[in-house]
């Protein structure tokens, strides 16, 4: 067994008490009849018991599983005085013997006593009862210790002197003496702890004072054999007599361990009273809690911290203070200290700005100064929180008074454990809520590509009465460690219940990037009762914008869930395994001690041989936890096996650090032994890299957005404009600096007052396309008007209050983007509102709703001229297709401006129709409020000039009329962009359509629509509901490079292959990626399932690599069942057919039988042999004993009888193809996506090429780049995604 290994549940025992000398002297002086001092006496350390206990004689150091470095270092040395004989044979020796004792570097044994003691300690007159309390130690680097003491009294005994390591008996009356016993660990198990101490209790009330130090040195070392269950839902129990002792397991990594009551400040406060002080925590006060009772400082302290998960205290945290240490109440940081209740008044009156909490009585003290007072909760939040209170159930007797009194302790326990856990996770749903609804809304004003939050803005837009709470909080460590989470966009608790609760319309957000503006179902709800005003807050609704859903949805239209707060608690408990440890052995003997170990090992080896391979997630706790078992027995190689095992099963839980200490300390011989092993030479390889990778420094910096103060250049006008969160388009914002550097050295500003600032600094603001060799540039004043323009516009619309009547005319989800002053035209006086569908005028007077016109029916739009008393004013003229009359309005000097918003919005709807997108329009509309922002921001002869710069779809329109070819049009049915949220498009490297399924369980984690898996570049994959096309994962990360190819086995898991050489799983119902095949050596080109011969059989796949190897994989067990080599060249791609496997290299297709021996070989023809081309795609016609092949270069389908590969009987001219990418088979049709040449450039073709006749259908243009990547969804849609400088995905409808 190594000396040095991973700690398990114990990092050390200690013993405190009164000094022997002490005792001494006290006992004698009650011998002697003279008064005894009961004043407090110092607490000392008497005894430390630190793991291990046992280890191997002579075992070499350099043979341990970890380096000299990671050694514990020498606090203190432990002195005990020998018996008399020792010291006669030791005359000479002037000093007693000492014993070397390690102790663990978080641990201060200096200040321990006074902590295990912090009410002091007394000698006492007759026996007290035991108490228990709860310590958390703190390091430099905020990491945490725990600790839980037991207080018990003893007699002090008779003796003048120490005889053979104990006191002799006393004769006359007794001293008792309180004695410390306090267990350390790394791992906050409260409850298990105390637990573990009560047991002990039983043996120390029944042993001699000479047993003493033996039996608390066994119990240490029995609680040292016992290792802490991984993150999930494995807990282990041990048997430590009289009782069973349970160690829950934390939910995941990230989450803390929860092994304490945490409906404890809910018996003790009101809940207002929780609020107050989650709101005190939250903008970091500096908090005292008091009580009389020591463990309820810890206990109550600490539920505080769960409390706010996933956000994390990170200023000093000391739940217990001793009398000693009442000073540290003067520290001018935040912090969360605890006191006994006898120093409230002396804590009270020395210092001010603190929150005093008394959990005796559940109040609670401000003594803050003026402009330091505590906010309240946002109220939406803590309305929210206040109805989940009422429905917890924190009594457990009135819960359980139906049940029936139980005699086994253990199943009271059992029972009462379950109740509690129950509770808990309650409680925790219920405190998360509360935590999301908070903060929900932050993720709307981040901007992820330049880490920037924008908190001016995130600040105006919370309600007036929740403003101080936000401004306070957003000053925070603890927000600024939460807000670096979700730029890192960490899959945490708050992000799965954020994404779980968000209204349909925030769920529809990310496909419409529309600017902000409140919805119609947003102003109705805005004058209705409170209630609705609360969902709001709570995402019922959310604030961005949604555009109308496409009528004709090619996918089957099943229902979304209905997503609001409802929704929160509903999560079902996990079921629980436990896993019984052995009985312990004598646990300070070596061999008994290894002998446990092998015992534990073999009980997970035969846990791990019955489970079946489907619950690969308890499968991953078992290889867990033997990996970590081998690790201390010295087992090195089957340690690294154990932990390699769980990139099959669960790579959440991979144990990093342990691994690499674990490579670190490999020897010569088993390196040796490690490289006859494929799996382990990997992982040791994989190790390696990974520490190379951790020597660069990932930026996790977080920037607040703040104006520019130095003159800009397009690129950094690029920047500051995508973080001001405006607009993420590059195209876009290259035509905004443009329109904002046509300005004339002579022009000035004159809006509200800034035309004495822009005098000054208006020189920068240029236009010097004559000037040669000098470049565009904006003033910074330039861009804070146009800013403070852009803003205050928005801020506007939030005021806009329509009538009942106009709202109900309108779609709920649709907004007023811009209202004209009050003008004359021929449908009445009153202001023509701009919605994202439509014109419509809002009558002086008496308000009403008359329609002029939707975007899409209008026909001409013009400037004219009416006349006005004497003079002619300039006026609008639109023709619509469903009126004769035409719309006409004198808007002045307005009207230049509107002309242009009517015309790029009009463009912009035609496109979207003709091209099934509705990007257009929302890209119009942004170019719209862009063009009013900068006429507005200008104000000058040349506004309208600038504003035209922004009017790219009505120049599109005029100068290339972009039309779609009738059949196109006819085939396609929408358009979606997976790469909206990001400032560039992403190539669509591979589709994958999964049907819905009818018998998902309701409290899966994911729903049973159908979903469009998309893979982007760089390893993400975006999911799309194919229900209706909103994009249910923003981005899953499978790696870091570019994807292959994607596959669905079964209906829980997805494989992809990766370029990196590792193939993905995905869990379709949780939606991450949690296991992973390493087996390859080379990129993962393709992956091919075949279908089980029957209801029984086992469900293969097969894999295939860039270097030619092909991999036969159990699905069920994800083992390698064989690897083939059929070929050095690289294989392109892999299908079945018939027990026959057909690989496609770069000159060869290859047919292979099912024992992998080449079959036949089909050559590239000679006429391209020549060419620099090679097989792309392949598709067999078994029906027709028929083979289809392309090639990358090649404009031209080749058709080959199955019985005849020595050349092709028909060849497939595709017109104007440049190479074929991709093919795939729907129905009695070829689909194939490729680059193909169309006017003015290449574009993207698909082409659809009849079996029957071979003959080209229907050539479909919808791409700007070549279409790389097709798949069909049920033979009734096809959809096809192009490469980087389109970036999107069509949908067809098949014939």
């Amino acid at each position: 067994m190594a000396d040095y290994f991973p700690t398990g549940l114990l990092e050390a025992c200690v013993v405190i008490g009164a000094s022997n000398d002490k005792l001494k002297e006290a006992h004698q002086l009650q011998q002697q009849g003279r008064p005894v001092d009961f004043a407090q006496l110092d607490p000392e350390v008497l005894q430390v018991h630190i793991p291990p206990f046992v280890t191997r004689e002579n075992e070499s150091q350099a043979y341990s599983a970890f380096s000299k470095v990671q050694r514990r270092r020498s606090f203190i040395k432990k002195k005990r005085e020998k018996p008399n004989a020792a010291s006669n044979q030791n005359a000479e020796s002037k000093e007693p013997e000492t014993e070397d004792i390690s102790v663990p570097k978080d641990i201060d044994l200096i200040g321990l006593p006074q902590l295990c003691f912090p009410g002091g300690l007394q000698l006492a007159s007759e026996l007290k009862e035991e108490r228990f309390h709860f310590l958390v130690f703190t390091d430099v680097f905020g990491n945490r210790t725990y600790g839980a003491v037991m207080q018990y009294y003893k007699p002090v005994q008779e003796g003048p002197h120490y005889q053979n390591g104990h006191w002799s008996a006393s004769k006359t009356g007794r001293l008792y003496t309180a004695c410390a016993i306090c267990i350390i660990s790394k791992y906050a198990y409260f409850s298990a702890l105390k637990d573990c101490l009560s047991c002990l209790l039983v043996q120390l009330k029944t042993c001699r004072g000479s047993d003493f130090e033996e039996r608390v040195k066994e119990f240490a070392a029995k609680l040292a054999l016992v290792p802490t269950p991984p993150p999930g839902q494995l807990h282990l129990v041990f048997n430590l007599k009289p009782l069973q002792i349970v160690l829950p397991s934390k939910e995941d990594l990230d989450h803390p361990i929860v092994d304490l009551d945490l409906h404890l400040p809910f018996l003790c406060f009101k809940p207002k009273q929780v609020l107050q002080i989650i709101t005190c925590i939250l903008t970091e006060q500096r908090i005292v809690f008091f009580s009389s009772d020591w463990a309820l400082l810890t206990l109550i302290s600490q539920c505080f911290m769960l409390y706010i998960h996933p956000l994390q205290w990170v200023h000093t945290f000391v739940p217990i203070l001793s009398r000693q240490m009442l000073d540290f109440v003067m520290a001018p940081t935040s912090f969360l200290m605890g006191c006994h209740i006898d120093h409230f008044e002396e804590v009270a009156a020395e210092t001010n700005d603190l929150i005093l909490i008394n959990i005796d009585n559940g109040t609670m003290a401000f003594s803050c100064s003026p402009g330091n007072e505590i906010p309240k909760t946002p109220w939406a939040a803590s309305e929210c929180f206040l109805k989940r209170r009422t429905e917890l159930q924190i009594h457990y007797d009135l819960q359980m008074s139906h049940l029936g009194v139980g005699t086994d302790i253990n199943d009271v326990r059992m029972q009462r454990r379950q109740w509690q856990q129950k509770l808990n996770l309650e409680i925790q749903q219920v405190t998360l809520e509360l935590i999301v609804n908070i903060f929900r809304e932050v993720n709307d004003h981040l901007n992820y590509e330049h880490r920037v939050f924008n908190s001016e803005e995130f600040l105006k837009s919370r309600e007036p009465e929740d403003q101080l709470f936000y401004k306070k909080v957003l000053e925070t460590h603890i927000f600024h460690s939460f807000l670096k989470e979700r730029l890192n966009r960490k899959m945490d608790a708050f992000t799965r219940m954020e994404l779980n609760t968000r209204s349909e319309a925030h769920r529809m957000n990310p496909m419409m990037d529309f600017p902000r503006r409140p919805t119609m179902q947003e102003m109705a709800r805005k004058y209705s009762s409170p209630e609705n005003r609360m969902s709001k807050r709570l995402g019922m609704s959310m604030p961005n914008l949604v555009q109308e859903r496409p009528v004709d949805l090619p996918l089957r239209q099943a229902s979304l869930k209905k997503l609001g707060i409802e929704n929160a608690l509903k999560i079902s408990q996990k079921p629980i395994k436990h896993f019984r440890l052995p009985d312990f052995p004598p646990p300070l003997s070596y061999h008994y001690v290894q002998n446990y170990y092998s015992e534990l090992i073999n009980l997970l080896g035969k846990a791990i041989a019955t489970l079946p391979p489907e619950d690969s997630a308890l499968l991953a706790r078992y290889f867990y936890l033997r990996g970590f078992l081998n690790t201390i027995s010295g087992k090195r190689l089957d340690a690294l096996s154990d932990f390699q095992n769980l990139y099959k099963t669960d790579i959440a839980i991979f144990p990093t650090d342990l691994v690499k200490n674990l490579v670190d300390s490999l020897q010569r011989d088993e390196r040796g032994q490690a490289e006859k092993h494929s799996e382990l030479k990997r992982l040791i390889s994989k190790v390696k890299k990974d520490n190379e990778k951790d020597l660069v420094k990932t930026d996790d910096h977080v920037k607040k957005f703040e104006l520019p103060k130095k003159h800009m250049q397009l690129e950094d006008f690029v920047k500051r404009i995508q973080e001001s969160g405006i607009v993420k388009d590059v195209g876009t914002i290259h035509r905004l600096f443009e329109a904002l550097t046509v300005e004339s050295i002579k022009s000035g500003l004159s809006w509200q007052g800034v035309d004495a600032a822009m005098r000054a600094s208006s020189q920068s603001v240029f236009y010097l396309d004559s000037l040669d060799g000098q470049q565009k540039q904006i003033d910074p004043e330039v861009f804070r008007v146009f800013y403070k323009f852009w803003k205050e516009t928005e801020a506007e619309a939030q005021d806009v209050h329509l009538p009942a009547e106009v709202i109900e005319h309108l779609d709920k989800n649709e907004c007023v983007y811009k209202l004209s002053c009050s003008v004359k035209t021929n449908y009445g006086v009153g202001k023509i509102a701009m919605t994202q569908k439509r014109l419509l005028l809002l009558t002086d007077g008496r308000p009403s709703y008359v329609e002029i016109t939707k975007f899409r029916d209008i026909e001409e739009v013009r400037i004219s001229s009416a006349p006005l008393l004497l003079l002619r004013v300039p006026s609008l003229k639109i023709k619509m297709s469903l009126r004769k009359e035409m719309f006409e309005a004198n808007l002045k000097s307005e009207c230049d401006l509107w002309n242009l918003m009517v015309k790029e919005m009009w463009a912009g709807r035609k496109m979207a129709d003709d091209h099934k997108d509705p990007q257009y329009m929302q890209q119009a509309l942004t170019n719209v409020l862009l063009m009013d922002a900068v006429v507005g921001c200008l104000q000058s002869q040349k506004a309208i000039f600038a504003a035209n710069k922004l009017a790219y779809f009505d120049k599109m329109k005029s100068e290339v009329p972009m039309m779609v070819p009738k059949t196109t049009s006819e085939t396609l049915k929408h358009k979606i962009n997976p790469s909206l949220d990001l400032t560039t498009p992403q190539a669509v490297d591979v589709l994958l359509y999964t049907p819905g399924q009818l018998s998902f369980s309701a409290d899966a984690d994911s729903d049973g629509n159908p979903k469009l898996w998309c893979a982007l570049s760089d390893g993400k994959v975006v999911v799309f509901d194919a229900a209706s096309w909103s994009i249910q994962q923003n981005s899953i990360q499978v790696g870091a490079s570019r994807l292959n190819c994607m596959l669905r086995l079964d209906q829980h898991q997805v494989w992809i292959g990766s370029q990196d050489s590792t193939i993905y799983i995905i869990n379709i119902r949780s939606m991450s990626c949690n296991k992973q095949l390493t087996e390859h050596r080379a990129e993962v080109t393709d992956i091919a399932m075949e279908e089980r011969s029957d209801r029984f059989g086992q469900v293969q796949a097969y894999s295939c690599s860039a270097d030619g190897s092909l991999i036969i994989w159990d699905v069920s067990t994800l083992k390698v069942k064989k690897q083939l080599q059929p070929t050095s060249d690289a294989l392109h791609s892999i299908k079945l057919f018939n027990g026959t496997l057909w690989c496609c290299s770069t000159d060869y297709i290859l047919e292979l039988r099912k024992n992998g021996t080449l079959h036949r070989k089909l050559k590239l023809p000679d006429l391209l042999r020549d060419a620099p081309t090679c097989f792309s795609s392949f598709l067999l016609f078994l029906e027709k004993d028929q083979l289809w092949t392309a090639c990358v270069d090649g404009g031209e389908l080749l058709v080959w009888h199955d019985r005849d590969l020595s050349k092709p009987f028909h060849k497939i001219q595709l017109p104007d193809c440049i190479g074929v990418s991709c093919m795939i088979k729907v129905k009695n049709q070829v689909w194939v996506g490729s680059q193909g040449r169309a006017p003015g450039k290449a574009r993207g073709k698909i082409y659809v090429v009849d079996t029957e006749k071979y003959s080209v259908e229907k050539e479909l243009v919808a791409h700007t780049d070549c279409v790389q990547a097709l798949c069909s969804a049920e033979d009734r849609y096809v959809l096809s995604g192009s490469a980087y400088e389109d970036g999107k995905i069509a949908i067809w409808k098949v014939e």
